[in-house]
This record gives structure tokens, sequence and C-alpha cells, in this order.
């Protein structure tokens, strides 16, 4: 089979329908598996092999309701759906995968998919969810009553149906036969010119013009996006253009309810789809008044006064358990640093690469590292609580509030996504539909404590805020870090608000949002994003930070100093200390030094880097040949001049509260100027963090100092 043309395969369905599984078990790649909408906001693609060697390739759409976007997810679609059309990139199949267990609402996109004229298998995802067996007459029915290829019970996360899926996608790339659609959307003679014109000048399938020609007479918004994708391709109809709009505004005033049609178009096309199940007796033996587990447990974690208590409880245990369950693998970590900087010691002479090699690499890389148990164990909880269906409940309890804010209810996970990364939530923005919210959303998303911050606030909690018991329930080193994460959400609420105020008024958008069952997470998708989370933090560490250690060993060791009897490294001199001592007189209203000022500018290579920065000049000034702890270090450093401690618990609640609110992550300004293709909001973004983060760190410590905590 070698050399023989891949089949070509689209992966097409609802928000959480399970199209990210079924992908995961056709191409085995392991993309991010959670219940709830929204995980998929961009194409993917993956490749495979069918059983007898002939290779495939799947594309991956995002998840959506219609082929008329709202949004810009739907929108990639959208464009899709047109490249076919016009014979691009055309697939040899469609997988419709749908949630068994709500067929009805999840087949009007498929008799919108069947309208193309590409054969479509309709993979029955979660079929164990549905309260009665899946005979083959029903399979047979829905085939039939829609327009088939094929239709085959799955239970992605299981594995259970893709032997038979396999089979049926490698037939269909053999042959070349194609079902007919049996639903077309409305039959309109008012429509047919429009039909005539797009069948002629665009070679649209004619079942599929019908449609069209609805979409593009109903939506304004979809004839510019058709529009913008012809000119983008270069297609010739776009002289034309001229002539469709005559077409269009003539079918519009010969038609007075023209903007009703949509609505009946889907009223229509329900009727099919409920004949259809009506006749195989689909869902026949579910009484209506049946309860489910999902809604009864929503009785409690979704109440108006319990929910959020619940979810507020959550938060704290999550990060009593990043401090209590962390510590014994950081000890581990410790040592083995510990043990690789004895054993460089000892097959090393002294001299440049040894130190370079000790108080530099593995002072900067380790002091890092360290924190990975930490890290994971937040990734492992947030996880948990994705793949569950609870972040669904927590987008819906707090919509309401969100909306008050000037955001929307699918604000909520981008911003639950943040406390991970930003990068992967500003990019899940895409599922909102108003860009106004969609912008505030992004502005606001790095005031949401990522993982990288949390190195800056275990260094600064570890060193300086007592491990002691408060009530003798919560330890009050979680409850400090609990703080942080608080600080920062409320105030993104705070700024959402100020924003939605500043920036031009929108039409007010909607929120609809399916609410999934619960399910019991899947381990192994849950250990995949531990590992790879692990892992990108590693590459990081790696990358990044082992080239700043590089970097600020040679700055902070260079030029010596000549003591008399041979030039010696005095750090204060070098010029990493000379660059600090010149931003020192800026930062020392907020009880931070030069060291620490040589961090801060570092930091914005990644937050993370503030800590191996400081592990790596004290690492440097020391004389030692062990490396130094670097809590231990901040807790003795001493004043010269004073003789007092250089830094203390104020000052380590101001640079905590300081990078709750910094712009320091150049990978995040980055995306900002890609999703909204423009410099302005990137450089507001840094500038309005900057400026919040220096203020509210001179509160702090300033407001410290004259009660007395200094």
């Amino acid at each position: 089979m070698t050399g023989m043309k891949p089949i070509s395969i689209a992966l097409i369905g609802n928000p959480n329908s399970g199209k990210t599984a079924v992908f995961n078990q056709l191409t085995g790649l392991n993309q991010k598996v959670s219940n709830y909408p929204g995980i998929t906001v961009e194409k993917k693609i993956g490749m495979g092999t069918f059983s007898d060697g002939r290779p495939f390739r799947i594309l991956d759409l995002p998840g959506t309701y219609s082929l008329v976007p709202d949004s810009l997810d739907e929108q990639i679609v959208s464009e899709q759906t047109l490249n076919w059309s016009l014979d691009l990139d055309r697939p040899d199949v469609i997988v419709a995968v749908v949630d068994a267990s709500n067929l009805r609402r999840n087949l009007l996109l498929v008799t919108q998919i069947s309208d193309l004229g590409i054969p479509v298998i309709l993979a029955l995802n979660m079929a164990d969810r549905v309260h009665h067996d899946i005979s083959d007459d029903m399979l047979t029915g829905l085939e039939n009553g829609l327009g088939l290829w094929k239709a085959i019970p799955l239970v992605a996360i299981k594995g259970k149906g893709f032997k038979e899926l396999k089979a049926e996608l490698q037939s269909v790339g053999e042959k070349t036969a194609v079902r007919l659609p049996v639903y077309a959307g409305l039959d309109k003679e008012a429509f047919h010119p429009l039909e005539t014109w797009l069948t002629s000048e665009l070679g649209f399938p004619r079942d599929w013009c019908r449609a069209q020609a609805l979409r593009l007479v109903c939506k304004s918004g979809y004839s510019d996006l058709v529009r913008a994708q012809l000119e983008k391709i270069g297609h010739s109809a776009v002289e034309n253009w001229t002539e469709f709009m005559s077409i269009r505004d003539s079918i519009r005033s010969q038609t007075p309810n023209w903007r009703s049609l949509p609505a009946g178009d889907a009223g229509k096309r329900y009727a099919h789809i409920d004949a259809v199940l009506t006749k195989i007796k689909w869902g026949s033996d579910d009484p209506l008044n049946r309860r489910s587990r999902s809604e009864r447990a929503d009785a409690w974690l979704t109440h108006p006064v319990l929910g959020p208590l619940i979810f507020v409880l959550l938060l704290v245990f999550i990060f009593q358990a990043i401090f209590s369950w962390a510590v014994v693998p950081m000890d581990w970590i410790s040592q083995a640093m510990d043990w690789l900087n004895a054993g460089l010691h000892r097959g090393l002479p002294p001299g440049p690469l040894r130190d370079l090699l000790t108080d530099g690499i593995l002072a900067g890389v380790g002091s890092i590292v360290v924190f990975l148990p930490q890290i994971l164990i937040l990734v492992f909880f947030l996880t948990l609580l994705e793949d569950s269906g609870y972040m669904a409940r927590v987008a819906f309890m707090l919509d309401r509030f969100m909306s008050r804010m000037g955001l929307h209810g699918r604000s909520v996970l981008p911003l639950m996504s943040g406390y991970a990364c930003a990068i992967p939530g500003i990019m899940a923005t895409r599922t909102i539909d108003s860009w106004k919210e969609r912008l505030i959303t992004i502005l606001i998303l790095p005031l949401m404590s990522c993982s990288a911050r949390l190195p800056v606030y275990a260094l600064m909690i570890g060193a300086f805020i007592p491990n002691q018991k408060i009530g003798g329930i919560f330890g009050l080193q979680g409850l400090t870090l609990v703080s942080m994460y608080f600080l920062g959400t409320i105030t993104a609420l705070i700024m959402a608000k100020v924003f939605s105020r500043l920036i031009r008024k929108e039409k007010t958008s909607s929120f609809i949002m399916e609410m999934p069952p619960y399910r019991i997470p899947l381990m192994r998708s849950v250990g995949n994003q531990v590992i790879l989370r692990g892992k990108l933090f590693l590459k990081n560490a790696g990358k990044i930070i082992m080239a700043v250690s590089i970097i600020l060993w040679f700055l902070a060791s260079y030029p010596k100093v000549d003591s008399g009897s041979g030039p010696v490294n005095n750090i204060e001199r070098s010029f990493a200390g000379t660059l600090g001592h010149v931003i020192e007189p800026v930062i020392r209203p907020l009880g931070f030094d030069w060291k620490i000022g040589v961090g801060l500018v570092t930091s914005f290579a990644a937050r993370e880097v503030l800590v191996s920065t400081l592990a790596t000049m004290y690492n440097v000034a020391d004389e030692q040949d062990d490396v130094l702890d670097l809590r231990t270090a901040l807790r003795m450093d001493t004043d010269p001049a004073t003789g007092k401690p250089r830094y203390s618990v104020l000052t380590a609640l101001s640079l905590m509260v300081f990078f709750v609110f910094a712009a320091q992550c150049m990978a995040t300004f980055a995306i900002v100027r890609h999703e909204t293709n423009s410099w302005k909001w990137p450089l507001f973004m840094v500038t309005y963090l900057t400026v919040l983060a220096y203020l509210a760190s001179l509160v702090v410590y300033q407001g410290g100092l004259r009660l007395g905590w200094g």
C-alpha cells in the first residue's frame, strides 16, 4: 500500500460530542479531552493507517451547532465547508460525531452536513449512556431516514466501536457512490434564481445551493463571509458579486418574512428528524420525568448559595494540597540536585566551566525544577474538574454575575483555563461570539494566576510564611496561596467592569451552553494532560530558563574585581549588579532591592525565571561548593549597612502581589497580538498591568510599613 493516496476524513460535530476523543482513538495523538464545550478551537490534522496499511488523513474541526457561524470557531467550520463545496480539499468522507444520549439536538447539524453531497458516517458516541438498546433496525432507520452512509455506535473513551468505524471509513474511500441527501432546506420558489446563480457561478451541488441560498438571503454576515472566502481563493464569482446582491435584494423584497425563514428551516429540519426518530422508536422507553444522576447532583452543586460555596471550598482544598502533598517529592528533587552538584565538584577542576555548570545552570534550572510537583498537582486537579463536567457548572453558576461585570458566560472557561496557562485560555475565547466581550476576556486573562507564577508564590511563602494552622484546619501557607489566586480573580472581574464601560458598546450577545452529564474522568486522559504539562514545564526550564541562567551567570560573574591578590568576583559591581542598582531607586518603594530588580527584568522571558535569577545570583555570590537552598538564602540575607534582614514577610507579600498583576510573559503578549491582529491591545495590556502591579505593590508595602509590619 506504499505510495497510495491517503483517504481524507473530516470530523464534525456539536461541542462536547466527543470529537476529540474519536480523533485521539483514530490517530493516537492524545489531544486534550475534556467535558465542556470549547476545547477544539482550531483545526487539528492527524494521520493514521488502516489494518491493510492504507494511510488516512483526518481533520478535526471545532465544535459547532450550525454551519452558519456565530463565533470564530464556528466560522472555521463554515469556511472549510465552503471550500469543500468549491471542490477544494474535499474529504472522501465526513464522520459526524453525535452525543447518542442527546441525539435529536445533534442531528440538526447532521442534516446540514448531508446537504454537501459527501458520504456521512454517523458516529453515535456515548452509546453506553442511551437508556435503551441500539438495535440494527434503529441504525438502518437512521441511515435511510437521514441519507447516511452508515450509523455506528461508539464509546470513544473506552475505544468501543472503532473496529467497525475504521472498516466503514476504508470502504468509503474505496468506493465512489454517494447517498443523496433526503433534506436540503426550505423549498421556496423565490429562492430558485439564487440557487441557479450559485450553481452556475460557484459550481455548488444543487442540494447544497438551496441551503446556501437561504443563509445568504437571511444572514448578511454570512454573505460577507462567503465573499471574503471567495476573494481569498481568487474565485471569479467575486467579479459578479453585484449580480448576486441584486438577486438577493430582489428575493428579500418579494419575501416580507425573510428574516424569520431560518427558524422555519430549523423547524422543518426538526420535524423531519422527529419523524425519523419516531419511526425507529428511538428513546421511546425513556420516561419524560426521569431525573438523571447529573440533575440530582446539580441540585446541590449549582445551588445559588451552596454551589459557589462548594466551588470556593474546592479551590481551598486544591491549594492546600499543593503545599502538603508536594513536600516529599520536592525534597527528593532537592536531594538529587545536591547529589548532582557534589558530583560536578568532584569530577571537574575549579574554574569557569565548573562555576557555570554549578552556579549558573544547575542553580538556575534546579531552583525551578524543584517546583514541578506543585505544578503537576495543580494541573491534576484542574483536569479532573474539566473532565468530570464540573467546569460547565461553574460557567452556569457565574453567568449572571459575569454578565453584570460586562463579561459573557462563555468567559468562565477561558478564565479558568488561565489558572494553568493564559495562552490556551486566550485561544479559547474564540468561542465567544461578541468581539467586545471576547476582547475584555483577553485583556483580563493575564490576571488569572497561571502555573508560571506558582514557583514565585511557593518560594516566597515557603521562605517567609510560617507553616502553621489557622483554626486547627487550614494551613497559613495554603491560605496565603489561595489569597493570591483570589486577588487576581477579583481584580480581573473589577477590570472587566471598567473595560465594559470604556470599550465601544456592541449588540448584546446571548449565552446558550450545553450542560454535559457528569462523568468519571478517564484517568488515562488525566494522566496524559499531567505528563504533557510536566514536559512543557521541563522543556521551558531546559530552554528559556537555561539560556537565561547562562547569560545571567556571565553577567553576575564579570567583570572580575582586582583585590590586590588577584581578580575576584564582586556581584554588586558585576554587569548584573550594575543593572540592578540602576533599577533599584524605582523599585525601592516596593520593598525590592537590586537583586529582585534584576529578576523583574529577566522574568519578562517567563515569570518563573525570577526564581532561577535569584538562585543564580546567590550561588555566584556564595563561595561554598554546595548549591544554596534559595529559601534559606533569602531568609538569611542581611543588609550590610544596617545588619538587618534584607527581606521580610512584608517584602514577600509585596513581591507576590506584584506578580499577581505583573505583565511578565512575552509569549502571552505574542498570542494576544495574533488573536487581536493588532499591536494596540498587547501594548495596552503591558501598560495597564505594569501600572496596576506597581501601584498594588506600593500600597501593600508602604501601607504595611505604616501599620508597623516592616
